[in-house]
């Protein structure tokens, strides 16, 4: 086993490649993150002890405790007296406002979900053409295909789930993982959407919808950015007009029908 540096002052310093000097607790706060994510710890996951953190991060203990406060009142760990440590909740999260408040027969609300959709899969589209690996391009040519299949057999429950596995890819597929976590979320948001508002819809719009995701693919696939964006402007607008109608007709049923 490789000796640990003797890091037993409370703000021991490091030098980094650029020639400057870091304190100890910076270094052990930044280990401490890439154990989080190398572990593949979710929020609520518990953390090791102080003690076997600092092993695990090759620090002291000293360092590594003050690491913990700082990370705790950043909001990445929670500390809990007589509990131990835990990967915290994040407090004010994107998502979490709009998942507990929206409303998924609502149209204004359905009109700003897909603005905002229209806003961050342009963008990946974009970055994806400009970006995707040869195995990136294949998973998202897999995902359009099986969306054709589902549609062909009628199947919506299928397609629904190769839906969002083509859109997911496309995140991949633009290297940013915050863009990638927008689409995720943005699909999850949709998907209410459907249950309420296209459960059993026709599947006529699903062929269409197939078509549109084997042309985004091609065109991403070639590295043609504009005709990606323009496909993907097009494909966003035409689910949003089939979401609209199909959510007036049953809110809003001819005839006075119930």
């Amino acid at each position: 086993m490789s000796a640990r540096p003797d890091l037993s002052s409370p703000v021991p310093q490091q030098t980094s490649a650029a020639g400057g000097y870091r304190p100890g607790y910076e270094i052990a706060a930044e280990r401490i993150l890439e154990y989080i994510v190398r572990e593949r710890l979710e929020p609520g996951a518990r953390l090791p002890t102080e003690k076997d953190l600092a092993d695990a991060v090759g620090m002291s203990r000293t360092v590594v405790r003050e690491a913990v406060k700082i990370l705790s009142a950043l909001g990445r760990i929670s500390v809990q007296m007589g509990r131990g440590i835990y990967v915290a909740e994040p407090e004010g999260a994107l998502w979490r406002e709009s998942f507990s408040h929206f409303l998924p027969a609502d149209l204004r609300q359905v009109d700003e979900m897909f603005e905002f959709r229209r806003f961050v899969e342009t963008t990946t589209t974009r970055l994806a053409a400009q970006r995707a690996t040869p195995t990136q391009v294949k998973a998202l040519r897999e995902a359009a295909q099986l969306t054709a299949d589902a549609a062909e057999g009628g199947d919506i429950e299928a397609f629904n789930r190769a839906d969002e596995k083509f859109h997911q890819s496309i995140g991949v597929a633009a290297c940013n993982m915050f863009l990638s976590a927008s689409v995720d979320s943005v699909q999850r948001l949709q998907r209410q959407v459907s249950a309420i508002g296209l459960a059993g819809v026709a599947g006529g719009s699903t062929v269409v919808a197939a078509k549109q995701h084997s042309a985004i693919a091609a065109a991403i696939a070639a590295g043609d950015e504009e005709q990606a964006v323009a496909l993907m402007v097009e494909h966003i607008d035409t689910t949003l007009r089939q979401f609209k109608q199909e959510i007036n007709r049953r809110v809003f049923p001819a005839d006075g029908a119930s």
